[in-house]
């Protein structure tokens, strides 16, 4: 495209990587980058990246954090699968992220950092800004240790504090590239640190000198200036929001529509915390929150709010939701409504902790002892976890039951434009506690749910005892006969199972009803699979997206559905969980595409697979 008046060429859309060490302040870079592009009326989708280590040694490849974002003019699907950009604050950084980089794309980088001992440091054997090795690149090579130190001198910091300040020079430098507005950044500043204003006026030095040195360096003639249309998007108000963020949104929203008072029993987990700090900081909701011991004690503590009459929930990630196992089976025996949040992680054991995959599917459907069903549902977006928790508020109290709600560090992390609902948009569950103290059994049933009654313990005539041994069907006495353990494990799995009644029947996202090839997908791949889908589609391939949100119960209709297609791939971020599920309750040939490589799934890849399944 032509460079218009400003000498900016419009682009569709762009993927931008920052990577630097874990003290250069790469996330908040991206996130000040991110809010800034959502002013601007593009679309987005963005991924942090960022390592496990606490503090990794400096300038080694094991601390190298970074920060992708995809933002345009049209619908943003995904985080994008290669960038147009890479900025690369240390050599580390460029040795772990290179190889990311389109070819013909744009590096910038500190040659300030690109010394002999940081070069060892990260494996390099030459300098790569001098051996040829980025030929195949457009680089930009900036002194940018230098620049930040003589922009912020005045303010009298140590060498070690002014070089704090380089994200935000290069922040600078990135908004001039982009025609970006600096104001929000400059605000944003002042108020994080208010009390340090002689931090934020250093900050604030750093992105104007990056900006200015943009401008007088004609950029043009190298890497080049872009423009990028506002997007076409839904009227409203809109924010960026985390996926969960969204979460603790959801669910204090379902509480609200439940009428009920919120529990929220958790033990820091990587990476599940950022839902526990959210909903910490909503208390003018009723929200209790509770940061307990260790993962038994959190939802032990969640199980017992539920016990005395409000919404309990509990948070964690894998290797914490092994611990929660025999209580959950507990919460399953006594029948209270129970929110678990399981934001996934790469596994097993401690594994990669703050890298993504959606390897728990087996452990949400199956993972207890004894015949113990619960309600599993999965996310597929940052905006999508207010819905999906509203969901699972819902079904938990309608139905007295356990619900697994799975997202994973993606969707966790991640951030989107959402458009901020209306409460009154949603039809309200209220919850009504047993009052009846004549006709009360705990354990007598509503006929069309089969839930048992919830009475708020203390309330008089209404006194019961619940708890993990087998009870008897109605009036929940201790009971050891083998006929009613029968018939209490049929009524528990008849209840779960039921409610594919109550969830709705699935279609394709995109595609035809039947044809050739169903793509079917959880969690999220959405995003990939839909992109992927949509391409194969526009060049007359028979192909449809499916994408389950109801992993447990299956949707009613979801068997029908698969047998209308030749063939049925699922990309998972695992070894082919929901495959297996998929096989053995409705004995179809489903295909696996499985990644476990701790990174989402390329838009690339899935059309690869689409290509081989149609053709063949």
């Amino acid at each position: 495209m032509a460079p218009d008046s400003d000498g900016r060429t419009a682009l569709p859309s762009v993927v931008i990587r920052f990577a630097g060490d874990s003290g250069d302040g790469i996330q908040i870079t991206g996130s000040r980058f991110t809010d800034t592009t959502a002013l601007a009326g593009n679309d987005l989708a963005t991924f942090p990246d960022f390592p496990a280590e606490i503090r990794a040694p400096v300038g080694t490849t094991f601390g190298v954090s970074a920060f992708q974002i995809n933002f345009g003019a049209r619908h943003i699907e995904t985080h994008g699968d290669d960038p147009n950009v890479l900025v690369a604050l240390n050599p580390a950084a460029l040795k772990v992220n290179i190889n990311r980089l389109k070819k013909g794309g744009s590096i910038i980088v500190d040659t300030g950092a690109f010394n002999t001992r940081n070069l060892k440091k990260a494996g390099y054997d030459s300098n790569p800004l001098e051996d040829g090795s980025l030929d195949d690149y457009k680089l930009l090579e900036i002194d940018i240790s230098k620049n930040v130190l003589e922009s912020v001198k005045e303010f009298g910091l140590s060498q070690k504090e002014g070089l704090r300040c380089k994200n935000f020079w290069v922040l600078g430098l990135v908004y001039w590239i982009y025609g970006r507005d600096r104001t929000d950044t400059i605000e944003w500043l002042k108020a994080k640190f208010a009390k340090r204003p002689e931090i934020a006026d250093a900050n604030i030095a750093a992105l104007n000198a990056g900006h200015i040195y943009g401008e007088a360096a004609e950029l043009g003639d190298s890497i080049g200036l872009f423009s990028v249309a506002p997007a076409e998007m839904t009227k409203g108000l809109y924010r960026t929001v985390t996926g969960a963020e969204a979460l603790a949104w959801g669910l204090v929203a379902g509480a609200e529509l439940a009428d009920l008072d919120i529990f929220f029993g958790s033990y820091p987990i990587t990476p599940a915390s950022p839902v526990l700090h959210s909903l910490a900081k909503m208390k003018q909701f009723g929200v209790k929150t509770f940061q307990a011991e260790d993962e038994i004690a959190a939802i032990c503590s969640a199980i017992g709010a539920s016990y005395a009459g409000a919404l309990g929930i509990t948070s964690s990630s894998g290797p914490g939701i092994a611990l929660k196992g025999e209580a959950i089976g507990l919460a399953i025996s006594t029948e209270l409504p129970l929110i678990i949040v399981n934001s996934q992680r790469a596994g097993p054991s401690t594994g990669l902790p703050t890298k993504t995959e959606q390897s728990d599917l087996y452990q949400a459907v199956y993972g207890r002892n004894g015949d113990a069903p619960l309600v599993v549902l999965a996310a597929h977006g940052p905006g999508d976890c207010f819905d999906t928790a509203i969901e699972a508020c819902r079904l938990a109290t309608k139905y007295m039951t356990p619900v697994m709600l799975l997202t994973d560090g993606y969707i966790g992390n991640a951030a989107e434009p959402w458009l901020i609902p209306s409460l009154s948009d949603y039809e309200s569950f209220k919850v009504t506690h047993e009052t009846d103290a004549e006709n009360f059994h705990p354990f007598d049933r509503d006929e069309k749910t089969l839930a048992r009654k919830w009475a708020i313990p203390g309330t008089a005539g209404l006194e019961h005892r619940i708890g993990g041994i087998e009870k008897e069907d109605g009036s929940g006495h201790i009971s050891y006969e083998p006929a009613n353990h029968q018939r209490m494990t049929d009524l528990r799995r008849d209840k779960i199972l039921n409610i594919a009644k109550d969830i709705p029947a699935v279609k394709p996202e995109q595609g035809p009803e039947t044809g050739k090839l169903a793509v079917v997908g959880w969690g999220s791949t959405y995003g990939p699979i839909s992109r992927a889908v949509s391409n194969k589609l526009a060049e007359n391939k028979s192909v449809a997206h499916i994408h389950i949100r109801n992993l447990w119960p299956l949707p009613a209709n979801l068997g029908d559905l698969l047998r209308g297609y030749e063939k049925v791939i699922v990309p998972e971020m695992n070894d082919g969980q929901l495959k297996t599920v998929l096989r053995d309750q409705y004995l179809i040939d489903a295909k696996p595409l499985t990644k476990v490589t701790g990174q989402p799934f390329k838009i690339t890849e899935i059309e690869a697979a689409i290509d081989a399944a149609v053709e063949s």
